[in-house]
């Protein structure tokens, strides 16, 4: 019997036809397996080098999704390598260097986050000003020279229409001149509007991250400023202006196994995989709401 495994993974590397940071819900299968989204391209295939044999499914249960969490481990590891290989060259790993243009004072009450200005008091975080574009290309050139070819900028805004349109102008042209300096540029703005996600992608912006954080019935116990629905169509703003996904996840709010099932499902449900896939550990934060109640949860258990 062939064994199945799932794997949600970000890439690093680029695809063989191209650059790409493919980490949808993968499916390895043996031949006698009936459904998978990626065949092993068999020895007598002629398709030319360079087109990997994938087929993507949109329509997973959260059942299956289940069976593929509880995968052992280095099944898990093995057959997720399996697909890394398929789709991309192993041997190719992209730098990214990532900065923040834009510290603290957001208005969302995410539990997890020192940049709310709800717990700035005692977090410690100072709000900054929006950097200059001349500063920020000054660090995208020292970027450039420690061999990143990817340039990421990160604001703690609520969202682009949350700034006058003098800032978003000046994020607009700091990924103009990104690109003018040869370097793909990413950024993270928090909800996105479909007018202003054609305005990044008309600027050149490569790619956009917005992280689901956790499963839709978790989310209103972490953030109550935002709705789960505004992510997904801030994602699907996203998808419409031609820009690529960067959504995924963070381990360690306070979630059930089955959250994790449950984002892993939105994930793999949504309408595009997202390009790349996130999965950070939660390094809890002294000041924050979530970081004192895991600290007591800690101490009841202790």
């Amino acid at each position: 019997m062939a064994r199945y495994v799932g794997c949600l993974s970000r890439s690093m590397g680029r695809a063989r036809d191209g650059p790409l940071r493919a980490s949808a819900l993968s499916l390895w299968r043996g031949k006698s397996s009936s459904s998978s989204f990626l065949h092993p391209v068999p020895e007598e295939d002629t398709t030319p080098r360079g087109r990997p044999s994938v087929e993507l499914r949109n329509d997973w249960t959260v059942e299956e999704v289940g069976r593929l969490y509880h995968t052992p481990l280095l099944e898990l590891v093995f057959n997720a390598a399996a697909v890394h290989r398929e789709c991309h060259d192993p041997k190719q790993v992209q730098k990214c260097t990532l900065l923040s243009v834009k510290t603290g004072g957001c208005p969302e009450d995410c539990k997890y986050c020192s940049q709310s200005s709800k717990w700035s008091k005692s977090t410690g975080t100072k709000a900054t000003p929006l950097m200059q574009v001349e500063e920020v290309l000054e660090n995208a050139r020292r970027a450039k020279e420690a061999g990143s070819t990817r340039f990421c900028l990160g604001a703690a805004w609520r969202g682009t229409s949350q700034v006058g349109p003098r800032q978003f102008d000046r994020v607009l042209r700091m990924i103009e001149g990104v690109n003018d300096l040869g370097m793909e540029c990413c950024a993270t703005l928090g909800l996105c509007s479909r007018e202003d996600a054609h305005k990044l992608k008309q600027a050149g912006l490569t790619a956009y991250n917005h992280n689901l954080d956790t499963s839709k019935e978790h989310y209103e116990t972490i953030i109550s400023t935002r709705k789960y629905s505004d992510r997904l169509k801030t994602l699907q703003n996203i998808r419409d202006a031609g820009i690529s996904v960067c959504c995924g996840g963070i381990l360690g709010l306070g979630e059930t196994e089955d959250d994790r099932i449950s984002l892993l499902h939105t994930l793999a449900t949504l309408p595009s995989h997202p390009e790349s896939v996130p999965v950070n550990s939660l390094v809890p934060v002294d000041g924050t709401p979530l970081a004192a109640k895991l600290q007591e949860a800690n101490t009841q258990r202790g």
